[in-house]
């Protein structure tokens, strides 16, 4: 699996999505790739929607994710490959709420109609960092926000497809329900860990939605993936709470692994284990549906706060 190898600057990166745009353009243009395979092609920004909407889509629609297992999304640079794929796309999915700051760049010379995976969640504003009071992207980590993700693929594919409506939509439900299943699962095992140690502390503040739903408390290093985010005042003020409130375990994300090294040396807490928001892993990992990084997340928090470790 891709480890994540520090922050890119993100004028940086844009500078490299102009750059790309420019030289692929005429590409895309000209070499558009003939495929022996006449289905709709649907295009989502990461793997985690891209799961959830080969689910939905069944075998109706091609789907396809532009970034692959492991790779960090908010700053993410387009390859030519990348650009040219989006102009060959029926339609290309974003999870929205801020999370592809590179998505505008991406579509501004696609065709393809664009839906907003997370339209009609209500967001949660980050709470501190230089991204304070933007909402928070990672709806998904709700399995209830999940299903508005659910219903807005449906809507999506059924009016690109409509002549398979009706199998969207049994699909549709047919997860929702699996949501469900996982939902009540998720309540379960959160519910076992002790009220005195039901505070998840994270790299990122990605679970935002989740600790909402299952009572937990949370703090984290920094809001959202960025360049800077992590500076010596998060980790001391982190550091500091850990140490205040006892707290068992810290965790971090797949994409940012390490980060969370000092708060472990610092405070005699435990690394509670890896944790999967962004990105699913190859079909050997412990996360490769969305379906399983929910199962596996909230086995890794339940155990880690309840003293072991995975």
């Amino acid at each position: 699996m891709m480890k994540y190898r520090g922050f890119r600057k993100p004028a940086r990166r844009l500078a490299g999505v102009a750059a790309v745009l420019a030289a692929a353009l005429a590409l895309a243009a000209c070499s558009a790739r003939p495929s022996s395979d006449s289905r709709p092609l649907v295009l989502t920004t990461f793997t985690v929607m891209k799961d959830m909407a080969k689910s939905i889509a069944g075998d109706r629609l091609r789907v396809e994710s532009i970034t692959s297992p492991g790779e960090e999304i908010h700053d993410y640079q387009p390859s030519p490959e990348d650009i040219r794929r989006g102009a060959d796309a029926d339609l290309v999915i974003q999870n929205g709420l801020g999370l592809e700051r590179w998505f505008e760049k991406f579509t501004s010379q696609s065709g393809a109609e664009t839906v907003v995976a997370s339209k009609g969640v209500a967001p949660i504003p980050i709470a501190e960092g230089d991204h304070k009071g933007e909402p928070n992207p990672h709806a998904w980590m709700s399995p209830k926000n999940a299903k508005v993700y659910v219903d807005n693929m449906v809507a999506a594919f059924s009016k690109l497809d409509p002549s398979h409506a009706k199998e969207f939509e049994a699909n549709g439900k047919a997860y929702k329900a699996k949501l469900d299943a996982i939902a009540s699962d998720m309540q379960k095992k959160l519910a076992s860990v002790p009220q005195e140690q039901r505070a998840l502390v994270t790299c990122e503040g990605a679970f935002s939605y989740l600790t909402r739903d299952y009572g937990l408390a949370e703090h984290y290093l920094w809001g959202v993936n960025a360049e800077g985010a992590m500076t010596p005042k998060r980790v001391a003020a982190v550091q500091d709470t850990v140490k205040k409130n006892r707290i068992p375990a810290v965790f971090c994300e797949s994409t940012v692994e390490g980060k969370m090294d000092a708060v472990v040396q610092a405070t005699g807490a435990k690394y509670g284990g890896t944790l999967y928001v962004d990105s699913l892993t190859d079909a050997k990992g412990p996360a490769p549906t969305y379906l399983d990084l929910l199962e596996y997340d909230t086995k890794t928090i339940a155990s880690g706060l309840a003293g072991g470790s995975a």
